[in-house]
């Protein structure tokens, strides 16, 4: 082989890593970690997080507590979101016929408001925003 087909394997090399680097740079969780209310365990996507079209929303509450959804300031029908009994995990994700059918690129905001269903009263809200690639 001659010199210059080492030259160009290299330097193809060096570009498909440079590409990986800026790849998982672009797409990496961005911000700090959040701490979150008691009542909410997990949720998904994190704040100020970058996902792709297909993402859903999941939340994860503690058990005993209800949720009221809202998506970009849209109340979310209760018809529409999936639950987990058991664990108390609520799903929500865009669909023909629903009030976001598919995700549009840019951000959206979340607020969900929560009230415990049995023991003493213990209303709340929380709110964050996401990044649609």
């Amino acid at each position: 082989m001659e010199d210059t087909t080492y030259r160009r394997i290299y330097i193809g090399l060096g570009l498909a890593l440079a590409a990986v680097v800026g790849l998982a740079v672009a797409f990496s969780p961005s911000g700090t970690e959040t701490p979150l209310p008691d009542p909410v365990e997990r949720i998904f996507p994190l704040p100020n997080d970058s996902v792709i079209r297909q993402a859903a929303l999941e939340i994860d509450m503690q058990v005993g507590y209800d949720i009221v959804l809202f998506v970009d300031g849209f109340r979310i029908s209760p018809v529409e979101i999936g639950v987990q009994p058991g664990t108390n995990r609520y799903v929500w994700e865009p669909a023909p016929g629903r009030y976001l059918e598919t995700w549009e690129p840019g951000t959206h905001e979340i607020t969900i408001e929560w009230e415990r269903t049995t023991g003493l009263p213990d209303p709340g809200s929380y709110s964050w925003s996401f990044r649609v690639q």
